[in-house]
């Protein structure tokens, strides 16, 4: 009960959110709202394997760019697709290939784990360059609608939309996390695994569920990218940004709660979007480099573990 009323509240947050911006009008707002959003998606998806189990995933570009290829190859063979079931499909693929890199690489531990990651990474990069059908290293044009669907107005609102949406459900699914067995399994894990298995608890199918649901959400998160930016390319699909904002924002909020990648995210990317604007886009992975490193010596435990550390 109390997760229905959780999820109504942050609906309905959500809907607020979306009249607000529609009443003031301006495009830049929903662009910009659009990637903090998107980053508060990354960073809880990212959260649910590296914060609640302990297992540090470099590879989240892989899930990422292909949430948003499966978007390109899907509007290249069914143009009237509606943006929603590209985000389903885009988000199940990267899933069942979460599941299939859990299933190989979860017997790995600590660091070998996090090179295993990162070598999907550059694997899953190497692919899609080579493939001719999604441009290639040249990359490929995706001429987004003129008017949204459904609601009116620019199209860019109903990426917004969608992304809020993203977010209501993968920030109720944290928090059901959070308050059930599967979480208290994924922290017995985290804590010290070989004493979870001492105890019974089955840690490869706890590591599955978690690498399954982290990458499901990337991918989703990524899907709606090619519409947004209009002409993707290895580059922007696998950018560095997406990889240190989706790792360096839960580490800043903290990853003990679905909070956490929320402030960090609202906290680091409105500061990039702003720096972007004001200086160059090229400053944010500094910002989020340096915030990162800062908090990780200052407090380990992120903003979320000072409020709780001072509450205590």
């Amino acid at each position: 009960m109390r997760g229905v009323t959780f999820t109504l509240i942050l609906l309905g947050i959500a809907l607020a959110i979306f009249a607000l911006g529609r009443w003031f009008g301006s495009s830049y707002a929903f662009f910009m709202g659009y990637v903090v959003l998107q980053y508060i998606v990354l960073g809880t998806a990212w959260n649910i394997l590296g914060g609640y189990t302990g297992y540090v995933n470099f590879g989240v570009t892989a899930f990422f760019a292909i949430g948003a290829y499966s978007t390109v190859v899907l509007h290249k063979l069914i143009p009237a697709m509606p943006l929603p079931v590209m985000i389903v499909i885009g988000g199940g693929l990267a899933g069942l290939v979460g599941l299939g890199t859990g299933y190989l690489t979860l017997r790995l531990r600590g660091v070998f784990f996090s090179i295993a990651t990162l070598a999907l990474a550059v694997v899953v990069q190497t692919l899609i360059t080579n493939w001719d059908f999604v441009g290639g290293a040249r990359g490929a044009y995706v001429l987004r609608p003129r008017v949204a669907p459904l609601i009116g107005g620019e199209y860019v609102q109903y990426l917004f939309l969608m992304m809020l949406i993203m977010c209501v459900i993968v920030l109720a699914t944290a928090r059901a996390i959070e308050r059930s067995a599967l979480g208290y399994g994924f922290a017995a894990i985290r804590d010290d695994e070989g004493a979870a298995e001492a105890s019974g608890v089955p840690t490869l199918r706890l590591k599955l569920i978690a690498t399954g649901l982290s990458g499901g959400f990337m991918g989703m998160a990524g899907a709606p990218l090619p519409y947004y930016v209009t002409y993707l390319d290895p580059a922007s699909g696998f950018s560095l940004n997406y990889a240190v904002n989706a790792i360096a924002m839960p580490l800043i909020g903290g990853t003990s709660s679905w909070a956490g990648p929320v402030i960090g995210a609202v906290l680091v990317g409105g500061l990039q979007e702003y720096l972007r604007v004001t200086i160059s886009s090229a400053v944010n992975v500094l910002v989020a480099g340096v915030l990162m490193v800062a908090f990780v010596i200052a407090a380990p435990q992120g903003i979320v573990g000072l409020f709780q550390r001072k509450r205590k």
